[in-house]
């Protein structure tokens, strides 16, 4: 059964919430925040931009080839340095990026945004403090499984939720994974070892007993 959209609508603003009370959490060490809380389903996430001396902000993704890829957000909203809401126009042009104007300043956007495959990367044009919130249903502790770029620090908290965060960064990346996939990961380390000592037995039986 489908959640209703007026449940989904206060699941958003809650977790908006709850990432603006993060970032608030994290000093700004001389950087901007970015703040992203992946969503319980791991379908979309919430995200809590700064931005300064700016008049338009893209809602976009980094290609393989440096390209912008649009990306499709919801509940976007624009708080000014007063926590004062801020009117803005779309621009929407086809298969291009969608993108917001106003009027030149320093701003917060928030927004909704699809999720794929468990991957969350962004691009910045000046040092970023970057947050990452997992529900307890995933994880980034298993290298084999997970992708974390460099200069991450990553806190597992009581709740099972994890907290990744990078610092003064340009950029970042990172892939996680939930507990069925770490299980298939098991299952088949299990299968290769008794592989192995199934193709080993014959070997080691032929073996002639040293003279």
């Amino acid at each position: 059964m489908r959640t209703p959209d007026r449940d989904r609508r206060r699941l958003a603003l809650a977790a908006l919430c709850t990432a603006l009370i993060i970032a608030l959490a994290v000093p700004s060490v001389g950087a901007l925040n970015a703040t992203y809380l992946v969503l319980p389903n791991g379908t979309s996430y919430a995200a809590s931009v700064d931005i300064v001396d700016a008049s338009n902000y893209m809602f976009a993704e980094t290609g393989m080839l440096g390209e912008n890829i649009p990306i499709t957000v919801t509940n976007v909203t624009l708080v000014a340095e007063n926590s004062t809401p801020v009117n803005f126009n779309w621009t929407l042009l086809w298969s291009a990026p969608a993108v917001i104007t106003f009027t030149e300043g320093n701003y917060t956007v928030t927004y909704i945004a699809p999720l794929h495959d468990n991957h969350l990367q962004g691009n910045y044009l000046s040092p970023y403090n970057v947050n990452v919130t997992l529900p307890g249903e995933y994880d980034v502790r298993n290298p084999l499984l997970a992708g974390i770029s460099v200069g991450a620090n990553v806190t597992r908290f009581p709740d099972n939720s994890t907290q990744v965060t990078w610092n003064k960064t340009m950029s970042f990346d990172l892939r996680f994974y939930d507990q069925d996939q770490e299980n298939l990961l098991y299952m088949f380390a299990e299968f290769i070892i008794v592989l192995a000592v199934i193709l080993l037995i014959p070997f080691l039986l032929m073996r002639k007993p040293p003279e």
